[in-house]
């Protein structure tokens, strides 16, 4: 005689889960949409994790120390007189050779991703292209912002205790650290929208060196008449001539001035960051 089964009461779904379809298994561990919040976490792991951040951040802080400090100590042996001259622009310097490591890691935060095969495994985790880049775009950011403009900062206290120059403003001491910092940071973000359209990261890095440094060469090598135009404009616009003009030591006498050059880098940042957002999203990993 077989004993009739007894009906078991439906099981209660988790608070918290995903509610399935009939028929379908249902996940007893709470699962939630991910958020920007979480993306930045990732993001933030991921970079401080990989070794190319410590390298390229810590030679760049090595760079903005040494050719800061030996400056200072090579014109302090010369004697001159600097009273009427800014000593933090001698910071200019550092920051140049630096920027080519911000360079660097802003190309590889992304690039890194698609030569490595990672980025499947990002998309996967937060399928919202937008959130992924604006993640690693924030974090870089930040992180970029921050180490630059603390080390441009404590430079240019060393510079000004080992020399007398001229008493720079607070405008000066402002434009030579937050505003030198926002500008590199900037031009990281230029990078890594660069390095999303390319995804390769040397030949991002390669472009993005030619954009640093080739229009200058290129205008001292403009000897005829008919091209003094495009000299002039080569000289005005490039990028050690806009953050020579944050130090208040520009290489051309015209131009961008002030705080203009950091309202040009955030133009050309955006456009960058569009072409990048509309790379990632109609093209495939």
């Amino acid at each position: 005689m077989t004993t009739p089964a007894t009906p078991q009461a439906p099981q209660q779904q988790p608070q918290g889960a995903w509610p399935a379809p009939h028929g379908t298994y249902a996940s007893p561990i709470p699962v939630r949409v991910p958020t920007l919040g979480d993306a930045i976490a990732s993001e933030w792991t991921k970079i401080r994790s990989v070794r190319s951040t410590l390298w390229t951040l810590g030679v760049m802080i090595a760079l903005m120390f040494a050719v800061g400090l030996l400056s200072a100590f090579a014109v302090a042996a010369t004697d001159a007189n600097l009273s009427d001259e800014p000593v933090l622009s001698l910071g200019f310097f550092g920051v140049l050779l630096g920027s080519i490591c911000v360079i660097t890691l802003g190309v590889l935060t992304i690039s890194s991703e698609y030569g490595t095969g990672m980025i499947r495994t990002t998309l996967t985790a937060c399928p919202s292209r937008g959130r992924v880049l604006t993640a690693k775009a924030a974090v870089f950011f930040l992180l970029s912002f921050t180490i630059t403009t603390v080390t441009a900062a404590i430079v240019a206290v060393f510079q000004t205790v080992v020399l007398d120059g001229a008493d720079a403003t607070g405008s000066d001491w402002l434009r030579a650290t937050v505003g030198v910092g926002l500008y590199i940071a900037l031009l990281g973000l230029l990078s890594m929208g660069l390095g999303a359209i390319v995804r390769h990261s040397a030949g991002a890095i390669t472009i993005m060196i030619a954009v640093v440094l080739l229009p200058l060469v290129l205008a001292m090598f403009m000897f005829y008449e008919s091209l003094s135009g495009l000299q002039r404009a080569l000289f005005e616009y490039s990028i050690p001539n806009q953050l020579g003009a944050l130090y208040g030591a520009a290489i051309s006498n015209s131009g961008p001035s002030g705080w203009e050059p950091l309202w040009i880098m955030l133009g050309v940042a955006a456009v960058a960051m569009a072409g990048a957002f509309v790379s990632m999203d109609r093209r495939d990993v």
